[in-house]
C-alpha cells in the first residue's frame, strides 16, 4: 500500500514545506537534519505496509496467520508418526516395546496388529511423512534373543508433515462459508480431517433410509419363531436375539440419527483397517454406539469405512521417438497416468463422483519425453469416459499396448 512512499519522496514533501529562503541544497544543514528524519519515516512506512499485510488473512505469512487462525477456533494440523505393519519371525516371538532401524529412521513396537490380519503395530519415532518410505528388512538396535527376521510389510496409518500454510489459509475462509457446530456436516469434515492419516471425508446422513422402520416390526409368525427359539439358545445370543426383537417389537428402532463416514488416507489412497478403527474410536465407538463417547453428539450412530479402490486398466496405442519404446518408458507411462489419477483423488470429497476422462489420459501421456502421438485409448476395455461410484477412488491397475 506504501511501495509508492520512499525515502525521496518523504525527503522532497518536508524539504517542500521549508521556506526557500533557506538553504535546503544536499548537504546544507537543513538537508542533513532532514534527510536521516526521511530515512525513519521510511522504516515507519514499510512497518505499516507489513502490519497491513499480516493483519489480512489473505495475505498473512504463517506466523500471522496462525494467529488469525486462532480466532476462529483453526489450528495448524501437527506432524503425526507413521503407523505400520510389522512382520516378526518366529510368529509367536514378543517384541511390544522393542526399536528397529531402518536406514535413518527408527521404529518402535506399540503393540499387536488390532485389524485381525496378524503382526504387530510399528510406529516411525520420526514425525511425517518419510516414515511412510521404506518398507522392508528392520534391523534390531538392541539384541533380541530369538529373532530370525523383522520387516515392515504394510503403511496402516501414514505420517503426515505439518498443515501447509496454503492449506490453512483455504481451511480459515472456509471457516466463513460453513460454521461447524454440533454435529452438522461442516463439524463432522473438520474433526474427521483432523485425525492423523486421514486424508478427506464424505459424510452421509440417514445412509440406511433405504430401510423402512415398518419392516423391522414382527409379525406374528416372527413372534412365534421368537418364542420357540430363545430358550434354545446360548445365553449370550439369546440375549443379543431378545434386545433386537424386543427393540423391533416396541418400534424403538429407526433410520434416523445414522452417519456414514467414508474416508481415505492422507496419502490418497484406501483407508486400512487401523485408520478405519483409529477413526471409529474416536467419533463413536462401537461399544458406546450413539452414546456420545466419542466426538459425534449423542444420538447420532457413526459408521466409518472407507473408499473403494477401482482399478484402471488403460490400453492405448502409442507412437514412439527413434529410440524409445514400451520397455525403457512404461514406468514414466505409469507414473504420468498416476499423477492424474492422484489429482482427482485429491478431489474425490469435493465431488458426487469421480470421472476419468480419456482426453486428460492421453495429455499426460503426450507430455511423457519420447512419445510422438496416442491414439486409441480404452480404460477398461471402454473408449468412453469411465464415471465411477459416490464412494470409489481411482487406482492404476495397469497400462497395456
Amino acid at each position: 500500500m506504501y511501495e509508492n512512499v520512499t525515502y525521496e519522496s518523504i525527503l522532497e514533501r518536508m524539504l517542500a514545506r521549508v521556506p526557500d529562503k533557506f538553504d535546503k541544497r544536499e548537504g546544507s544543514v537543513i538537508w542533513d537534519t532532514h534527510s536521516p528524519t526521511a530515512i525513519e519515516f521510511q522504516i515507519l512506512y514499510i512497518e505499516l505496509d507489513t502490519i497491513l499485510k499480516e493483519a489480512y488473512g489473505d495475505t498473512a505469512s504463517r506466523e500471522f496467520l496462525i494467529l488469525r487462525c486462532r480466532e476462529r477456533g483453526i489450528y495448524p494440523n501437527a506432524a503425526s508418526h507413521a503407523v505400520l505393519r510389522g512382520v516378526f519371525t518366529p510368529g509367536d516371538i514378543d517384541v511390544t516395546g522393542r526399536r528397529f532401524n531402518v536406514g535413518d529412521l527408527n521404529y518402535v513396537v506399540i503393540g499387536k496388529a488390532k485389524d485381525g490380519k496378524g503382526g504387530y503395530e510399528v510406529q516411525c519415532e520420526t514425525v511425517g511423512s518419510m516414515g511412510n518410505q521404506f518398507l522392508g528388512a528392520m534391523i534390531p538396535i538392541e539384541y533380541i534373543k530369538g529373532l530370525q527376521k523383522a520387516e515392515l510389510t504394510e503403511i496402516l496409518i501414514p505420517g503426515e508433515d505439518e498443515e501447509e500454510t496454503e492449506n490453512l489459509r483455504q481451511r480459515y475462509f472456509a471457516s466463513f462459508d460453513e460454521t461447524a457446530f454440533g454435529g452438522n456436516r461442516a463439524d463432522y469434515l473438520k474433526k474427521v480431517d483432523e485425525i492423523p492419516g486421514v486424508g478427506r471425508t464424505k459424510v452421509a446422513r440417514v445412509w440406511n433410509g433405504d430401510i423402512s422402520p415398518a419392516d423391522m416390526i414382527p409379525l406374528a409368525t416372527v413372534r412365534t419363531w421368537y418364542e420357540t427359539v430363545v430358550g434354545t439358545l446360548d445365553q449370550e445370543v439369546a440375549q443379543w436375539l431378545t434386545a433386537v426383537y424386543t427393540a423391533a417389537a416396541e418400534k424403538k428402532l429407526t433410520t434416523g440419527g445414522t452417519v456414514l463416514l467414508t474416508i481415505i488416507n492422507s496419502e490418497f489412497g484406501v483407508a486400512s483397517e487401523a485408520l478405519i478403527q483409529r477413526v471409529q474410536e474416536a467419533i463413536d465407538p462401537e461399544e458406546n454406539a450413539g452414546n456420545g463417547y466419542g466426538i459425534a453428539p449423542i444420538g447420532h450412530v457413526v459408521k466409518v469405512v472407507s473408499a473403494v479402490a477401482k482399478p484402471l486398466t488403460v490400453k492405448t496405442l502409442l507412437t514412439f521417438e527413434a529410440g524409445y519404446g514400451w520397455d525403457n518408458l512404461r514406468n514414466m507411462l505409469e507414473a504420468a497416468i498416476d499423477g492424474y489419477l492422484l489429482e482427482l483423488r485429491k478431489e474425490w470429497a469435493d465431488v458426487s463422483c469421480l470421472t476419468v476422462r480419456i482426453s486428460q489420459i492421453e495429455n499426460r501421456l503426450l507430455g511423457v519425453p519420447g512419445i510422438v502421438d496416442v491414439q486409441n485409448t480404452f480404460v477398461n476395455g471402454s473408449e468412453n469416459n469411465l464415471i465411477l461410484g459416490e464412494y470409489e477412488i481411482p487406482v492404476l491397475g495397469g497400462i497395456e499396448e
